[in-house]
């Protein structure tokens, strides 16, 4: 009878039209659940339309990011050009003023702020005008020789397609020479009004250059104490945060000058032997304009490598002209391959690519002064863009860890041993959550 009622309770039964009485394992084994046959579940339409919703409102949030950028960056662009003529001065008394703080330090040492900021700016200026002292009489000298020899290539030009295989009559030549003297003689109202303008330039010029000298001694004299100002008008955690961006950036101008100082001076130094060399003339102006234009990457070098190269080409032949080339490519390949990943890659971290994209977007914008700070300006925001998202990531450590110590069980925060028979429901609940 107990061998009957067992046999029966084994059993599973399902009720309804057709019944059917479900298989029973072999004696001794234990039966296995049986599994009811489930319908097709209509969820896999839903997942896909789920993706589709997803990847629409990802779209959509990133075209509305890209169109706020967009309208930020043309807003900037607007501003700084309203504001061009006072921010010039400023961003070029900052960078100056890189280069004369390290002597100010030191002099600090001994002698007043003041008169260390104004022993700096005399001692810069001297310079200076012992430079200018230098190329000045060189370019008198040697101005009139070289025009002599434009003179004589023109000549040498004028018998080289004369002769096979160009075979072009000389007075064809002398024709296109007289039409060029005519285009300059009807666009002589032209030329000397941009004459003008470029007299008016150089009085923009020298008075914004007297207005960054002042600027800079007063950046050298009371720049420690510019952010202990503005504290007074700031939050504390604000101050902070402006303390430690300031000095981030300071310290990046201040490594990409110092970096680009040593580049520019390795270019005009290996140009400048070459020229030497080989008996250019203007050596020496060419190599101080090397140097100065080497401050703006890639692109300064280069063309005042070609600049030297039709110097050599008037004076010493097309043979000179592209030794002189050779050496200009294989300055500007040690540059690009030695000089600048060690010392401006280091200090500013930026891509070829992103620097020669900078220089031409802020050459195109402003001007030779806007591609000589397009880089500085791009590393400023970079080391911006760099502080704000580590401030994202240890805000998002701090939540993580503060959740983590809300989230303690019972018996970690006072030492005492937790029951084992504790559980802890919310941190349970939301595992199970995440699985599903």
């Amino acid at each position: 009878m107990f061998d009957n009622l067992r046999t029966a309770l084994g059993r599973t039964t399902v009720f309804g039209r057709g019944a059917k009485t479900a298989p029973q394992p072999p004696s001794g084994e234990s039966p296995e659940p049986a599994l009811a046959d489930v319908p097709d579940s209509p969820e896999a339409p839903a997942s896909s339309s789920m993706r589709i919703d997803q990847a629409a409102g990802f779209i959509a949030r990133w075209s509305f990011r890209a169109i706020a950028i967009a309208a930020a960056l043309y807003i900037a662009g607007w501003l700084i050009q309203q504001t061009w003529v006072l921010l010039l001065p400023l961003v070029l008394a900052l960078l100056l003023s890189t280069i004369l703080w390290p002597l100010v330090q030191w002099m600090r040492q001994v002698l007043p702020s003041a008169l260390a900021a104004l022993v700096s700016m005399v001692g810069f200026l001297a310079l200076l005008s012992g430079i200018v002292g230098l190329v000045i009489p060189r370019v008198a000298a040697e101005g009139g020789e070289l025009i002599d020899q434009l003179y004589a290539s023109i000549d040498q030009l004028r018998g080289f397609l004369s002769g096979p295989p160009f075979n072009v009559d000389s007075d064809q030549v002398t024709s296109l020479l007289n039409q060029a003297l005519g285009q300059l003689q009807e666009h002589q109202q032209a030329i000397a009004t941009g004459v003008l303008t470029g007299v008016s330039s150089l009085g923009s010029f020298l008075l914004n250059f007297v207005l960054v000298l002042f600027l800079t001694f007063f950046i050298l004299k009371d720049g420690p104490r510019f952010l202990p100002w503005t504290h007074r008008w700031l939050p504390a955690r604000t101050q902070r945060h402006i303390d430690t961006l300031a000095t981030r950036i300071w310290k990046t101008l201040t490594g990409f000058i110092w970096s680009q100082a040593a580049v520019a001076f390795v270019d005009a130094l290996l140009i400048g032997i070459g020229l030497v060399l080989l008996d250019i003339p203007f050596a020496l102006p060419i190599s101080v304009a090397i140097f100065f234009a080497s401050f703006i990457p890639i692109v300064g070098a280069i063309a005042t490598g070609f600049l030297a190269t039709i110097v050599a080409l008037i004076d010493q032949g097309f043979w000179i002209a592209l030794a002189v080339l050779a050496i200009v490519l294989v300055v500007q390949q040690v540059e690009g391959n030695v000089l600048q990943p060690f010392l401006v890659g280091r200090t500013l971290s930026l891509h070829p690519a992103v620097v020669l994209g900078a220089v031409t977007v802020g050459g195109t914008i402003f001007g030779i002064v806007g591609a000589f700070l397009a880089v500085p300006v791009v590393g400023t925001v970079i080391t911006a863009l760099r502080y704000a998202r580590e401030q994202g990531v240890n805000k998002v450590e701090a939540e993580v860890e503060s959740a983590g110590s809300t989230a303690r069980r019972p018996g970690e925060e006072t030492g005492t041993e937790r029951p084992e028979s504790v559980i802890v429901a919310p941190i349970d609940e939301a595992t199970n959550n995440a699985r599903e």
